[in-house]
């Protein structure tokens, strides 16, 4: 039998990795899609890429929803999410119901910090397996990829109860660190060189880490109306706003996880001075979505690190003003939208 992966949101990044992992021996990769199932059903998704080459990559089947998904009644060894991660708007973990097996493991390819417990507290029984990728993908048309260079992928299992300073595995850890493993090995397989695998609290601090990176450029964009990355970064005031703001989170990180931050994590200093070299003028995410009226991921990014933290006692003031402002202008917007209508 092979091993059956399918993709629980199928855009840019989901799909790129999906076409990937296509390419490992006896795998076969399905995909749930939205916008763009008729697109995906028809012709599959053409993937253009510098480091692989064009390709088209049909998936084994291609749902329209997770009904059809459910009534196909197969055995998934590997639920690939890669939605957005909006838990104030909708709780995506409800697409799983009736998909989650006893040999399933959940893969979460979702920027944030929290974004595992949804998860965690409907399939109690399921191992779940925490990504991080920096991967610069993008979808111009349904079915359509578009994929730049950067590939990188952190996997580690999510085994909860080793934060509280637990030295006691459970009787699942054992097969979320084969499966997460076993995960890895399928992207080096696809073609993922840099693939990583980590443990529980070495995935956690990557997650921190990228916080430092997210949460001090995406907000700062859209607050700052629309600057760019480089440019924030040359900005005399706004460049000190991000040192600080990245040093804020990596500060709370080792106190939160009650370890040392891993040396091999890129410090603010060094964050900033690479995004300064980044001539490409490209904006975060969030300042997209924003363009675009979308809601944006201030949860995962700005709230739920606060929350974390000050549950440890510890308060994060520089996310909280931007998660404050941030928050009330979404809410703003969104009410100006519903007296249109």
């Amino acid at each position: 039998m092979p091993t059956r992966i399918l993709l629980v949101g199928a855009g840019a990044i989901g799909a790129f990795y999906g076409s990937r992992l296509a390419c490992a021996p006896n795998t076969a990769v399905s995909a749930l899609c939205r916008s763009s199932y008729k697109a995906v059903k028809a012709n599959g998704f053409k993937v253009t890429s510098p480091n692989y080459g064009d390709s088209m990559f049909r998936p084994e089947h291609t749902f329209g929803s997770p009904d059809e998904a459910k009534q196909a009644a197969l055995s998934w060894d590997y639920l690939l999410v890669a939605t957005k991660a909006l838990p104030d708007v909708n709780d995506d973990s409800t697409l799983l119901e009736g998909l989650v097996g006893p040999e399933t493991s959940i893969v979460l390819v979702q920027n944030g910090l929290g974004v595992e417990e949804p998860y965690r507290k409907r399939f109690p029984k399921a191992s779940i397996l925490s990504a991080v990728t920096i991967a610069s993908a993008v979808q111009p048309n349904h079915g359509s990829i578009t994929h730049n260079r950067w590939t990188r992928i952190s996997i580690g299992p999510y085994l909860p109860h080793l934060d509280s300073g637990s030295t006691t595995a459970e009787p699942s850890d054992d097969t979320a660190t084969q499966k997460n493993s076993r995960l890895v090995e399928l992207l080096k397989a696809g073609g993922i060189a840099d693939a990583e695998l980590y443990d529980h609290a070495g995935l956690q601090f990557v997650r921190w880490h990228k916080i430092a990176i997210n949460a001090a450029m995406n907000p700062s964009s859209v607050l700052s109306g629309g600057t760019g990355n480089q440019e924030m970064s040359t900005d005399p005031e706004l460049s000190r706003h991000l040192l600080a703001v990245m040093n804020e989170v990596l500060e709370t990180a080792p106190k939160v996880l009650g370890k040392p931050l891993p040396p091999k994590l890129a410090s603010a200093e060094r964050i900033l001075g690479s995004t300064k070299k980044n001539s490409s003028g490209s904006k975060p995410s969030m300042q997209i979505d924003w363009e675009k009226g979308n809601r944006l991921e201030l949860e995962v990014i700005l709230g739920n690190p606060i929350r974390i933290a000050r549950d440890k006692g510890i308060e994060m003031p520089r996310l909280q003003s931007m998660y404050a402002l941030l928050r009330k202008a979404q809410e703003n917007r969104e009410q100006a939208k519903e007296s249109k209508l």
